[in-house]
């Protein structure tokens, strides 16, 4: 099932999620949900504050194959980049955002076996994108002083024209 997604704004959005104690079928099935939602979407990945649940899971995309991050941690960034960057949360704005090259990160999969993955591209970035987000951080927090007053300024004028498969604001 698609789920809706909160857009900026919506407090579920600055919450930090709470850890995950057990891996039952509400969980299994959420994921399930998330991962049809990117797809709907056309997205790399969702976090569950975006969903409006305060639970530490996201999914991404890498390729065809959709990773599920139950309780993650990052364990080490190396390198730096700034390039474009675009959330579920603000539809149809975009913004130059600076993040790490390569990620390791540490989760638990829904078989609640420990994973470990480490990530380059445009999968680093969304790995860090959403854990951002189960930490109450937004990607417009990332942005320079001057790139986040130019993205506020485009996302006042963006909130109006929002698609009615995004949902309300």
């Amino acid at each position: 099932m698609k789920l809706q997604i909160k857009k900026y704004g919506h407090p579920v959005l600055r919450k930090v999620a709470e850890p995950i104690k057990e891996i039952d079928g509400k969980i299994i099935g959420f994921a399930s949900d998330m991962c049809e939602t990117i797809t709907f979407f056309n997205a790399l990945g969702l976090a569950a504050n975006q969903a409006g649940k305060t639970k530490r899971i996201f999914v991404a995309k890498n390729k065809e194959m959709f990773l599920v991050f139950i309780n993650p941690k990052i364990i080490s960034l190396v390198g730096v980049e700034i390039a474009t960057e675009g959330c579920l949360s603000f539809p149809g704005l975009f913004g130059e955002i600076e993040r790490a090259t390569r990620v390791v990160v540490s989760a638990i999969s829904l078989q609640g076996k420990e994973i470990r993955v480490s990530a380059t591209g445009l999968l680093a970035r969304a790995i860090q994108h959403e854990i951002d987000h189960l930490d109450g951080i937004l990607f417009i927090d990332r942005a320079d002083k001057k790139e986040r007053k130019r993205m506020l300024s485009v996302w006042k004028g963006l909130r109006n024209c929002i698609p009615k498969q995004y949902g309300n604001i």
